[in-house]
């Protein structure tokens, strides 16, 4: 269930629980990237070559001192602060940034968002040009 599973990773990643936030929508399918074949760690089990995903868009109703990081053994992030809505897009690795335009775009009509801004744009087409994705072709 993929809420159980969002509930599950904003306990381990943020400390905040169910009550500490409203859902206010989620993307109506799954988002998919797959990882260039440089970062894909090939000796750990089990292999992870990308991921699929559920977004959900939450509003946060409870303190921004409930936001912790101390939840489990080997915390993900060390700090957080609040940001633009699409400013993400700006600084997200690359090969996730069309998984993120597609998800911010979807969810940000529920907070009647405008789409994409034209600076963002050119975030969305650059790459390294050396990583290749398993199993894309070049052009």
């Amino acid at each position: 269930d993929p809420e159980t599973a969002m509930y599950r990773e904003l306990w381990e990643e943020t400390g905040l629980q169910q009550q500490h936030v409203q859902v206010l929508g989620r993307t109506r399918y799954w988002l998919r990237y797959q990882l260039p074949e440089r970062y894909i760690r090939k000796n750990s089990m089990p292999l992870c070559i990308g991921q699929k995903q559920i977004w959900y868009m939450l509003r946060l109703i409870t303190q921004d001192s409930n936001v912790r990081f101390d939840h489990c053994a080997k915390p993900e992030f060390d700090s957080w602060r609040w940001v633009d809505y699409w400013e993400p897009l700006n600084d997200v690795v690359y090969f996730k940034r069309k998984v993120y335009q597609k998800a911010m775009s979807e969810l940000g009509a529920i907070l009647a968002i405008d789409s994409v801004p034209v600076n963002a744009a050119g975030y969305l087409a650059k790459e390294n040009k050396n990583d290749k994705v398993k199993g894309s072709r070049s052009k």
